[in-house]
């Protein structure tokens, strides 16, 4: 009878025991599974943090210097861009800055980087001089509005030309564009402006002459600022032309369909001089 009493009670022992080690390994993976996870997200959510930037809401140009320490001029910077023009305040030098444009027709391959549509050069032929300094083109891309404002009012678009001399600092010139006569020498771009993000460049088939892009009339204002995207890096020497170019109301609605705006608002002029020449 103790026999036939023992076993039962051992098969139920082991049952049980069996059946919790099965449910404890059927729960590690799972825990394992949620921990990672979170792991994961919490990844993706510092790394978003970091190194994301945009035109509105939680990371728009006011919480840029918050986003990554390497934003820090955004905000404690002493000679940041854009600014307002003021023409009353300029001062008149004929020979300010002593610029030099090279240009030539050349091709470009464009991206959309996510904040604009961006041309980059496909060579090093182009270039500028700005007092016997070179600083070669490296891309020119586009702001709506315009980021400098003249005389407290935007432009509806703004170019602008990035330049690089050998140790890497930074040129731009700046052109403002308003509405009117459809602008040809920039038909080649705007034939294939990619309306998503990129993840390569696509190449054009025709040059862009960026000499005849230029206003005719190449009066222009000088000054020291900075690049107008995070990091926000400053020593730029800007060069902003009086005189608008012009693009038709379509072209102009092309772009503003994948942007409707990707300016950072005027910056303090912090006592810096404007020079128009």
């Amino acid at each position: 009878m103790k026999k036939i009493l023992v076993y039962p009670i051992l098969a139920v022992m082991l049952s049980s025991v069996l059946g919790a080690c099965t449910s404890q390994n059927a729960q590690t993976p799972k825990l394992k599974e949620e921990q990672a996870t979170e792991k994961n997200a919490g990844t993706e959510v510092t790394k978003i943090n970091t190194s994301h930037w945009s035109y509105e809401g939680e990371t728009s140009p006011e919480h840029w210097g918050e986003l990554d320490p390497a934003n820090s001029a955004c905000v404690n910077g002493s000679e940041q861009s854009p600014i307002n023009i003021e023409f009353s305040q300029v001062e008149n030098e004929q020979d300010a800055e002593d610029l030099q444009i090279n240009y030539e027709p050349m091709l470009f391959s464009l991206m959309n980087n996510g904040h604009t549509v961006q041309a980059n050069a496909a060579g090093g032929s182009n270039s500028i001089l700005i007092e016997g300094k070179e600083y070669k083109l490296a891309q020119f891309h586009f702001h709506t509005p315009s980021e400098h404002q003249f005389n407290g009012k935007n432009y509806v678009m703004e170019l602008h030309l990035v330049h690089k001399d050998s140790n890497g600092k930074i040129a731009v010139l700046g052109v403002m564009i308003q509405e009117g006569e459809e602008n040809k020498n920039l038909a080649a771009v705007w034939d294939i402006l990619p309306k998503e993000e990129t993840d390569k460049d696509i190449p054009l088939n025709e040059t862009v002459d960026l000499k005849a892009l230029l206003p005719e009339d190449q009066t222009a204002f000088h000054y020291e600022g900075s690049l107008t995207t995070p990091p926000c890096t400053e020593e730029v020497k800007w060069t902003i032309f009086e005189m608008p170019i012009e693009m038709s109301k379509e072209q102009i609605e092309a772009f503003r369909k994948i942007f409707p705006d990707d300016h950072r608002p005027v910056q303090s002029l912090n006592n810096r001089k404007v020079i128009k020449s």
